[in-house]
């Protein structure tokens, strides 16, 4: 078989060229044969190596746990029932997920309409339900580098710092979905100080270019687990994201 060259892995699997390159540098993923023009090329095992990295990812684990786990397992039907196990019990969490964000609509409906606060009406730590780190970790990974000292930065964190980081991310997420629905464009000043926020956030831990940012915003929507972080929140987010973000980078100095 010729196989299917990166591009093709990359159309099929959602997944970029550069992350597939990655992949093989740290030999997570390494292409079934290089062609003597320098290009990857993946084969039936390489595919079904590739579904498992991604189905592990959006489960929440970790590059280095991943190569781990696959390399402990040598069936693939008993690999595939194990990760069955725990996509139902993924499912049961994004119910719960679901579950919370109604309970916010309706939380939010009733403050706009008594002129209290949501806070008054719930517990604000009921925001957060049902929603992990992981759900906004996968569209970072497609940016090695950052990823990396993503990873590093957290390592020196307690769990109580986690979670709180954990918790602004969120909070920053339902700031955005409520200037979405307040009929904002994405270049409104508000909704810039948001992004803002966010672009120092990352430019903290290691450097971002424009055209970086610029591919985060785009990954808001292509990544399905990132722009399910965001459309779980509220519907049409994750493109808003990118559109401010996009507004974001065009001032940025190049």
């Amino acid at each position: 078989m010729a196989g299917w060259p990166i591009a093709e892995v990359a159309r099929m699997s959602g997944v970029t060229a550069r992350t597939l390159r990655h992949y093989d540098e740290i030999a997570l993923l390494p292409p079934a044969r290089i062609g003597a023009n320098g290009h990857r090329y993946y084969e039936e095992p390489e595919l079904l190596r590739l579904q498992q990295i991604l189905v592990l990812r959006a489960l929440g684990l970790g590059l280095s746990e991943i190569g781990r786990v696959l390399a402990t397992r040598v069936d693939e039907l008993e690999a595939l029932r194990g990760h069955h196990r725990r996509l139902l019990a993924e499912r049961d969490r994004l119910e719960e997920l679901a579950a919370t964000v109604a309970r916010t609509i309706t939380d939010l409906e009733r403050s706009r309409k008594d002129g209290t606060t949501m806070t008054a009406i719930n517990r604000p730590e009921n925001l957060f339900e049902g929603i992990r780190a992981a759900d906004y970790d996968e569209g970072v990974s497609a940016f090695p580098e950052l990823a990396e000292a993503t990873r590093r930065a957290t390592a020196e964190l307690s769990p109580e710092e986690v979670e709180a980081g954990q918790r602004e991310r969120t909070a920053l997420m339902i700031r955005l979905a409520e200037l979405m629905a307040a009929g904002l464009p994405v270049d409104a000043e508000a909704v810039q100080a948001e992004i803002a926020a966010q672009y120092r956030a990352l430019t903290s831990i290691q450097p971002v270019s424009p055209a970086d940012f610029r591919a985060m915003g785009q990954a808001c929507v292509e990544n399905e687990p990132w722009r399910a972080a965001y459309e779980s929140i509220a519907p049409g987010l994750a493109e808003y994201q990118r559109d401010a973000i996009e507004a974001y980078a065009a001032a940025l100095p190049s």
